[in-house]
């Protein structure tokens, strides 16, 4: 075929993770990259209706287009999220546009109703009961209780050990727990599984754990206080400020702080106060209402 050994080892993954399965199942093929927005907000979409329709035959596959360049360019994937339905290695419908859950949901009963796709089979119904175990969690975590989050969490990764969501999640809830550690120890595992180190929800773990690594005591987050209200001026006091009350679950502080140094001096350090509210942003999830909210005041701030 004349490709060299990387171009070679691609098209062996890519035969592996989304060919093979495509002979019996419909694969949700989805280019992305990890400096993508519009692919983020896509992911949890794509990935719950994946689960849904799990007992349909249904599963998504994902391709890092900066890791998988070769495998991109052979779809002439100019931007991305770009999403393929594939069905016996072949594209069979262009999902791009199908940007809402029903626009979805919609579109694969159309395919499904015409395509001799294989149900149930290769685990779907349980990756379906998985889904609804991790939905579950994550309504505990938003209610605040992350011990409780955190055991169900963990009893989803005992039953799909590959199940990016639900390592997220136990990272996250590890997080409101203010246990650090046990929670770079979830994301160290996730790394190491190929399965699901590209995902984008473990991604947003990761920054979630930096972010948090600048957690102090009460007395400490006051001294950092006072020295930002000293002199609003001093904008490593401020910034200190802003990381130890995001890490200590002040957001709105830490936003309220990021936001008037960019009012003050949005060139300080290489744009460093907005580059940390993206961040912020970003562990959070760009769907959040929080964010959306926040990011509509960061352009208030940026363009009057």
């Amino acid at each position: 075929m004349g490709l060299n050994l990387d171009e070679q080892k691609a098209v062996d993954r890519f035969r592996k993770d989304v060919v093979e399965p495509s002979m019996s199942k419909l694969v949700i093929l989805d280019f992305w990259a990890e400096w993508c927005g519009p692919c983020k907000a896509l992911t949890p979409v794509l990935e719950k209706v994946a689960a849904e329709y799990a007992d349909k035959g249904v599963v998504l596959a994902k391709v890092n287009v900066d890791e998988e360049q070769f495998i991109a360019g052979q779809f002439q994937v100019r931007s991305i999220p770009t999403v393929y339905a594939m069905f016996q290695g072949q594209p069979v419908a262009d999902l791009t546009s199908a940007r809402s859950e029903s626009q979805l949901k919609q579109t694969l009963d159309q395919l499904l109703a015409q395509l001799p796709v294989e149900p149930g089979a290769a685990g779907g119904e349980p990756q379906q009961d998985v889904s609804q175990f991790v939905a579950m969690a994550d309504e505990v975590l938003a209610a605040g209780d992350a011990e409780r989050a955190a055991g169900i969490y963990a009893q989803v990764i005992d039953l799909a050990p590959d199940n990016a969501a639900a390592q997220a999640g136990l990272i996250r809830a590890f997080l409101a727990m203010g246990k650090v550690e046990e929670a770079k120890q979830v994301l160290d595992a996730a790394l190491a599984d190929p399965q699901v180190a590209g995902a984008p929800l473990i991604a947003q773990a990761k920054t979630a754990l930096e972010l948090a690594g600048t957690q102090v005591d009460d007395s400490e987050l006051q001294a950092l206080k006072a020295a930002a209200e000293a002199d609003p001026a001093d904008m490593e006091a401020g910034m200190a400020y802003a990381e130890a009350a995001y890490a200590s679950g002040q957001r709105d502080t830490a936003a309220d702080t990021l936001l008037a140094m960019i009012a003050a001096d949005r060139e300080w350090n290489d744009g460093a106060a907005r580059a940390k509210l993206v961040k912020i942003f970003e562990a959070i999830g760009l769907e959040d209402e929080w964010v959306v909210a926040t990011r509509r005041r960061l352009s208030r701030v940026l363009f009057g």
